[in-house]
């Protein structure tokens, strides 16, 4: 196997676990809860691995993004209004990725933040117009590794490993008030969303198709979601216990992303924080593209189009004017002046609305013999499957009340 073939993988992890919202969310989480969601973390990412590597596995045996399966699967119309709802939530998540980019350029250039955020969408537009699809994978997935600044900062500053351990047990703080706890819970359902976002596995599934996947490749997609989406976890990890420990004690809630970057800055300086804002760079970078990508790919799928990087954009007219679009769209949402981490709130929730219905169809076709063979899911993967899809079933339920409650984990 060569070691090229896991930058898809590297490019999902690193794009959707330490995006925008995971930067801010698991450093809040940790400054607030100190490492008592590191748990969270941990059973999201075995979701999403689960789910990463079914959505994998039907591409490369069965053909069938997962767009196509929603169609099929919940009928036209339960299809449509979870296709119109994940086409949102994946517009307002690109605007908070163009924002967090932006952002990042400010405190690197000095230069005004409207024009750093239309400057962030043109590169954006040419990259995708211009760079192969496994070019896309290979620049952002590589250079978003600078974000492991983070790991190493977080064993410069010598933390308390015993009480991160502790973080792995399910768990709820003890002495807390009511409004407290009701914060823990919101935090609980919006980490589970920010790791298991939709986007990754539509971005993921689609990008097996356009790497033209099949049965010889399942061994590399097992290998790409496990290493992919781990990699994404421990990054998501150090982010949540660098805070609890250099945040939390001094009671700072870090909801700026140059705050984030500090965590780097402490141990290492100048020179951890330009490393902290060149990863912040590329992987917020990265998932702004995915979530481009996400959309067009849904459209194409959804309806029938031709769709994929690996058509020239005459060949495929609609979906070329599509990821257009949506950078464009997402670009005006950034210069209405709302900002990127409120997006980022609002992102989350409706994601974690649309979780179930995308799951749905990728359980039951994963499921079934008459496409996938030999290759459908096995007792410990229905087992897992359905365990998680009626977790994510209870988190969305209870989001937007929790979301409402605590005027999206402020009270």
């Amino acid at each position: 196997m060569k070691p090229t073939e896991l930058f898809l993988g590297i490019l999902t992890a690193v794009g959707g676990f330490v995006d925008v919202s995971e930067l801010v969310f698991m450093s809040q989480a940790g400054s607030r809860f100190g490492y008592a969601l590191i748990w969270v973390v941990v059973l999201s990412t075995i979701g999403i691995m689960v789910f990463g590597e079914m959505s994998g596995r039907v591409a490369a045996i069965a053909k069938q993004p997962v767009f196509n399966l929603m169609r099929h699967r919940l009928g036209l119309r339960l299809g449509l209004v979870t296709l119109i709802a994940s086409f949102i939530s994946n517009m307002i998540t690109c605007a908070a990725e163009i924002g967090g980019v932006a952002l990042v350029l400010q405190l690197l250039t000095g230069a005004p933040y409207p024009l750093m955020a239309l400057a962030a969408t043109l590169a954006f537009i040419a990259t995708v117009w211009l760079l192969p699809f496994k070019w896309i994978e290979r620049t952002y997935g590589l250079l978003g590794l600078f974000m492991l600044v983070f790991g190493a900062a977080l064993v410069a500053i010598h933390p308390p490993w015993r009480e991160i351990a502790g973080g792995l047990v399910p768990q709820v703080p003890k002495g807390l008030p009511t409004r407290d706890l009701v914060a823990y819970a919101y935090f609980a359902v919006a980490l589970l969303s920010a790791v298991m976002f939709p986007y990754e596995t539509y971005f993921y599934s689609s990008g097996a198709i356009e790497d033209e996947w099949s049965e010889k490749d399942l061994g590399t997609n097992r290998l790409t979601t496990t290493v992919g989406f781990g990699l994404g976890a421990l990054l998501a990890i150090a982010l949540l216990a660098s805070a609890a420990q250099l945040f939390g004690p001094a009671g700072i809630s870090p909801e700026l992303i140059g705050t984030v970057a500090q965590q780097a800055a402490v141990p290492f300086g100048k020179v951890g924080l330009l490393l902290a804002l060149l990863g912040m760079l590329f992987a917020i970078g990265g998932a702004a593209i995915e979530t481009c990508l996400a959309n067009a790919y849904s459209l194409g799928q959804f309806f029938g189009w031709r769709w994929g990087r690996h058509c020239r954009p005459e060949e495929a007219p609609r979906f070329t004017l599509t990821w257009n679009a949506v950078f464009a769209g997402s670009l005006v949402i950034v210069l209405t002046g709302v900002e990127p981490i409120q997006l980022a709130e609002y992102a989350v929730v409706a994601a974690i609305l649309v979780l179930p219905l995308t799951y749905l169809p990728l359980l039951l076709l994963a499921g079934d013999k008459t496409y996938m063979r030999a290759h459908a899911n096995g007792p410990v993967a229905k087992i897992l499957g359905w365990g998680f899809f009626a977790l994510i079933t209870i988190a969305a339920i209870a989001a937007l009340p929790l979301f409402l409650i605590t005027s999206g984990g402020q009270l």
